[in-house]
């Protein structure tokens, strides 16, 4: 009857072995909200350097988190961030990109 015991979360997509990692949650935390904020300013034409400067720098920590994350639900929100601040870094550099104006 030990299996009486133990919550079962094999069958979880967001399955956890249990352990606290506090990086790995940061880096994923931080990718989400880079990614939101870039995804959002791309739509305002005039934060271009805004958007294209939070999205880079959001795939540059989703893309680290993506390299050191060791659950599932680390990488779906990375993922989802790295999603977001793609579109945004890539919205951002079509409007003017990351030094638009302000070099040259």
């Amino acid at each position: 009857m030990a299996q009486a015991l133990r919550p079962n979360t094999a069958g979880s997509l967001f399955a956890t072995d249990g352990k606290v990692r506090p990086l790995q949650d940061t880096l994923m935390a931080v990718t989400l909200v880079l990614g939101l904020v870039s995804f959002i300013t791309a739509f305002f034409h005039g934060l271009h350097l805004l958007t294209s400067w939070t999205g880079l720098l959001g795939i540059f920590t989703g893309v680290y988190g993506q390299w050191i994350s060791e659950t599932t639900r680390e990488r779906t929100g990375l993922i989802l961030g790295l999603g977001a601040a793609g579109v945004g870094f890539m919205l951002g550099m079509a409007h003017g990109g990351l030094f638009g104006g302000l070099i040259g």
